[in-house]
């Protein structure tokens, strides 16, 4: 397709032209349904002509079923209509006149069967507003409207655009109905616009439409409100009054009245606001505890002459308060390592009758590994893992904090309180115990913005076993050792992200998160002011003391109706001081797994181009970092019904900030930077049940960074059964 203006010196928009292909984009007969992505193999229309069967049975109909696709006709695309479209897409722009058309190219070797649609369009000068004549209303609906006359989204000068006169009219009417006019409407207001006075210009006049029902024309405040609460199990039926309001409810009453009186925005006697009666639903929903929120008003046709007052009527009915959750995932390994993990949760959410949740979440993960897993290894072996975690929190639907107990939040806003236990066993090597509580706020400043500032957080790492194999190793790498020693971690942390789906489809996303962890700083300052040097403790032990940051943008792209590119970038750093040398072992970086470098296992990679020495079988304690890169690149497609499949490419690796003699290698460096880098590509699929994802990855190994002697260049995997690395797991990796 070409648009051709029809004078040098013009220039069309870019977002004018996207706008006017739309409807010039059809699907052709390829296995892909966007018109972006054709391939020459035409796998729909080849089982639309060969695999018919009237049978309505076996595997046959099934395929046929799934895959056929009928093909594209030049008659059933209609291109004579889709230039018409085309043309009214560049007038709703201010582009008039248009003058497009099409021609049908024949294909070369089946020009009986085959053709291509070549679009062609000549664009005059678009037309600008030469005079406005804004909304004159009689009464109080005219001085409202002239109040809103200097804020106008038009201009004399603009080009015409269909969009800015619908939100010209939307935001008068938004105005009027928040004044109390509820059943003023965007429809009320026409425009009359005349191209023939000038060239290129457009004289704008804005009316009232003819025929608005005198009620629209009329301020209406609020009348009685009406509340009516459901339990998921029918009981007795009670009222209430909460100041002005009345309450119907079956027993027992499931929420507080305190609640239920702070999320009513809308006040008997006061002038009926859209917003207040929006506010009061979102409030009600966002509580977690409703199954289903409706708030109705009379309509217009049941309304007398001498009404002036709208009565409300919400209705709500519980939600079950109890929740639980399932999730689990399996990783496998062609060296033989094996490792599944659950997650089992459960939840009330409405413990204290105010939307509070209480979670409990039990999680394990078990690892084997048995065979001969090197080359070098003299007999196999047999390596068992595991971790267990018992974690609880409170929810609390609001901020906790002096001076914002009776503010109402624009957007939803959460108190949170954890307290945990994780317990990780090394058999033959150290048992680890981390005892956590803390304490925070989640919050959102916009649709795109939320924050969680987590203002207190204190952890407790000790080692209740060690092996003498682990001892021997830990006095060869004291480094490592103190990673590993019994300490407090007090910290405190912020975590911003931004999420926000954009394009003119909706078919982009970008979320941005950053979190920074502050870790003992606070704590020895105050140890400073009253005079403690040397290593600082707290109970006993000592605290740890670090910052960290971590940073992490994701874009997604949606190709087609059910394709999509995702992406990613991760980069964290870590580094200790004061009375730390090193950060915790649980406060480290590590790189591999399901939901990072798909070809290699957790904490099999790194740091840098360091590799356990040949007498430790089980070296991965130490594979851990202060710096960490990753990037991965997805393409997602859609395969038939529920089934959909992937292809991906993943990088990246963890680096010491501090050079460590025991692991030489590690140390961050820009020279043999990229030789650093691991990378791995795979295939996938994925099935999608709704609710959630289950998901298998193949992860092929390309580049380790370890150097090898025996296998130069980028590739050097000892071999491709070595490099592969089978993932089940549930949901996206990201």
């Amino acid at each position: 397709m070409t648009f051709t203006p029809e004078t040098d010196s013009l220039k069309i928009p870019k977002s004018v032209t996207s706008a006017a292909s739309q409807p010039l984009n059809v699907a052709p007969n390829n296995p892909l349904r966007s018109p972006y992505w054709r391939t020459g193999i035409p796998t729909g229309l080849w089982a639309w002509n060969h695999l018919y069967t009237p049978k309505e049975k076996g595997f046959k109909h099934w395929l046929y079923k799934r895959i056929a696709k009928p093909p594209v006709l030049i008659s059933k695309v209609r291109p004579d209509l889709r230039v018409k479209v085309s043309g009214q897409i560049f007038e709703n722009h201010g582009y008039f006149g248009v003058r497009g058309d099409y021609e049908l190219l024949p294909s070369r070797h089946k020009p009986d069967k085959k053709a291509k649609v070549n679009y062609r369009f000549t664009v005059p000068a678009p037309h600008t507003y030469d005079s406005i004549q804004y909304l004159a209303a009689p009464g109080e609906v005219g001085k409202i409207v002239d109040s809103l006359r200097a804020g106008t989204l038009l201009r004399r000068g603009a080009v015409y655009n269909l969009d800015t006169l619908t939100a010209e009219r939307n935001r008068i009417a938004t105005a009027l109905r928040s004044l109390g006019y509820y059943y003023f409407r965007p429809e009320y207001i026409v425009y009359e616009a005349d191209t023939t006075q000038r060239p290129y210009k457009v004289e704008l006049r804005m009316r009232l439409a003819e025929g608005i029902p005198p009620a629209a024309m009329r301020p209406y405040r609020v009348g009685s409100v009406n509340i009516s609460l459901f339990n998921p199990v029918p009981g007795p039926v009670d009222t209430m009054t909460l100041g002005p309001v009345r309450v119907r409810y079956q027993k027992p009453l499931k929420i507080r009245p305190r609640i239920l009186q702070g999320a009513i925005a809308l006040t008997p006697g006061q002038l009926f606001n859209v917003e207040a009666q929006n506010t009061t639903q979102t409030n009600l929903n966002k509580l977690g505890i409703f199954n289903s929120v409706s708030l109705t008003v009379p309509p217009l046709d049941s309304l007398g002459t001498k009404c002036d007052s709208l009565d409300v009527r919400i209705s709500a009915t519980f939600d079950k308060p109890m929740q639980a959750d399932f999730e689990a995932d399996l990783t496998s390994k062609s060296n033989s390592y094996l490792g599944p993990g659950i997650t089992f949760g459960l939840r009330h959410n409405n413990l204290f009758k105010g939307g509070e949740v209480l979670a409990l979440n039990l999680t394990g993960s078990y690892e084997w590994q048995t065979g001969n897993q090197r080359q070098y290894e003299t007999k196999p072996t047999a390596v068992n893992s595991y971790e267990f975690g018992l974690n609880a929190s409170l929810g609390i639907p609001r901020i906790l904090a002096p001076g914002y107990r009776y503010r109402r939040p624009v957007y939803p806003a959460q108190t949170t309180f954890k307290i945990g236990a994780d317990l990780m066993n090394r058999p033959k090597y150290f048992r680890m115990l981390a005892l956590n509580v803390s304490a925070g706020y989640d919050f959102r400043t916009s649709p795109y913005s939320s924050h969680s500032l987590t203002v207190f957080k204190l952890t407790y790492n000790k080692l209740l076993h060690t092996s003498h194999e682990f001892d021997s190793t830990m006095q060869q790498n004291p480094a490592v050792a103190l990673s590993f020693s019994d300490q407090f971690i007090p910290s405190l942390s912020y975590t911003y992200t931004f999420d926000k789906t954009y394009g003119r489809r909706q078919n982009n996303r970008f979320v941005f998160q950053s979190t920074i962890t502050d870790a003992g700083n606070i704590l020895s300052a105050l140890y400073g002011i009253f005079g403690s040097h040397g290593t600082k403790k707290l109970f006993g032990s000592p605290f740890s003391q670090f910052v960290k940051g971590i940073v992490e943008a994701k874009w997604y792209h949606k190709v087609g109706q059910h394709n999509m590119l995702a992406s990613r970038l991760l980069v964290g750093a870590g580094y200790a001081y004061g009375n730390s040398q090193v950060m915790p072992y649980s406060e480290q970086f590590y790189i591999g797994g399901a939901n990072s470098i798909r070809a290699f296992t957790v904490r099999s990679l790194g740091p840098g181009s360091y590799r356990p020495p040949k007498d430790q079988v089980n070296g991965y304690w130490d594979q851990t970092g202060d710096f960490k890169i990753e990037a991965n690149v997805e393409f997602r497609f859609r395969m038939m019904g529920r089934l959909g499949g992937a292809v991906f490419v993943d990088a990246g690796n963890i680096w010491l900030l501090k050079k460590d003699p025991q692991r030489p290698g590690g140390v961050l460096r820009a020279k043999g930077f990229w030789n650093d880098i691991a990378l791995g590509t795979g295939v996938g699929l994925r099935y999608d049940i709704s609710v959630l994802v289950l998901r298998l990855d193949l992860g092929i190994g390309i580049h380790t960074p370890y150097p090898d002697p025996d296998k130069k260049g980028y590739y050097n995997i000892q071999s491709f059964k070595d490099g592969l690395g089978l993932h089940l797991a549930i949901g996206y990796p990201f």
